[in-house]
Parts: structure tokens; sequence; C-alpha cells
């Protein structure tokens, strides 16, 4: 499909969004809304392929790109993995610096289909921690401990309290990619796996 791989070549050696400049965004936001409008999957939150790992091509959220503003940190991987059966999304950005202080910023979220597109997200728990207490080998690995219901060597807390909300609404779905814009005007592009 032309419309993705124009969408994919906008986006290589952007770095996830961080190198991007406003110019760069303006022709991300171009390519993404020739694909939505094209959209092979209208009802994404009935299908079977959101569900999974997926990994951060590009955003536009300063929240997660402010994680590289750190000193003495730069940012890694993302993930989001959507467990559909428990209406369950966990983001997980690794980040890295100093040798040995590797460490992983994490957040569980519910969610809660509002529309074919939309879901409403509350947000659970958060966990912040060097990799290597954390016994962290994967994103995989990592999920797995968390539906486990495993307490890690971290800071880790509960933020239901906090009433942190927002929504999701996926605007793209095929077998390996998804995009998706958030309540704070957000962009999301992710690859399976």
């Amino acid at each position: 499909m032309l419309g993705k791989s124009a969408l994919l070549g906008v986006i290589a050696g952007k770095n996830r969004g961080l190198l991007a400049s406003p110019t760069d965004n303006q022709a991300v936001l171009a390519a993404v809304a020739q694909l939505e409008e094209r959209n092979p999957t209208p009802e994404p939150l009935t299908s079977d392929k959101l569900g999974g790992l997926w990994r951060l091509l590009y955003t536009t959220s300063r929240d997660l790109l402010r994680i590289d503003q750190v000193p003495l940190l730069k940012l890694g991987q993302i993930y989001q993995y959507i467990e559909i059966h428990s209406a369950t999304i966990y983001n997980i950005a690794e980040v890295y610096g100093l040798p040995y202080l590797e460490g992983t910023v994490s957040v569980a979220a519910k969610f809660e289909p509002v529309s074919q597109q939309r879901v409403n997200v509350r947000f659970e728990r958060s966990i912040i921690g060097l990799q290597r207490l954390m016994d962290y080998r994967s994103a995989q690995h990592f999920i797995a401990q968390l539906e486990a219901g495993k307490k890690f060597t971290a800071i880790d807390f509960n933020i239901t309290a906090r009433e942190q909300k927002g929504w999701l609404e996926v605007t793209y779905l095929d077998d390996d990619l998804r995009i998706g814009r958030g309540n704070e005007g957000s962009l999301f592009v992710l690859t399976k796996g």
C-alpha cells in the first residue's frame, strides 16, 4: 500500500519523534490522514488484530518524548501491550544511560470501549525501576510478570486514587501497523511486535 510506505518513509530517521521538526510533524500528519481514510479495519476494537505487543515507531506525545530529556538518560524502545480479554493496556518505556543503570518506566491501565474506535483509559499502576533489580529481560517477560501480579523491587505504586484518565482512538489498524490518537492531541504510530 503506497500510503503505508509513504508514512514509514516520512517517519524514518525521526527516532520516534524525538528528531522531528514541526515540518516533519506536518508531513507525518498528512501521511497519517491518507491512511486513516483507507482504514482496512473500521471496527478495530472487535478485531483480533488489536491485541498483543506493539512497538512505537513515532509519537507526538510530549509525556513520552520528555523522558529523553532527563539528564544522563536516553529513551530506548517503547512498547504497548494490549490484553483484550482483561481490557488492560501496558505501556513500557526502556531507558538507558550510565552502564548498569538501564531502567524501565511502565504504566498499566484498564480500558473501556465507548465506540467502535475509542476507549476510555483509567491508569492504575506505575512502575519505575532499574532493569537489573526488576529482572527485566524483555517486554514480553515483564508483561508476563505483571499479569502474574508480581511486585517489583522498584517504585511500584497504585495510581487509581489520582483519577488519571484519558482516551485513545484507533484510527487505522492492519496486520502490522496501528495508528492511534490520544485525548491530549497526541499521535501514535506502532508496529506489531
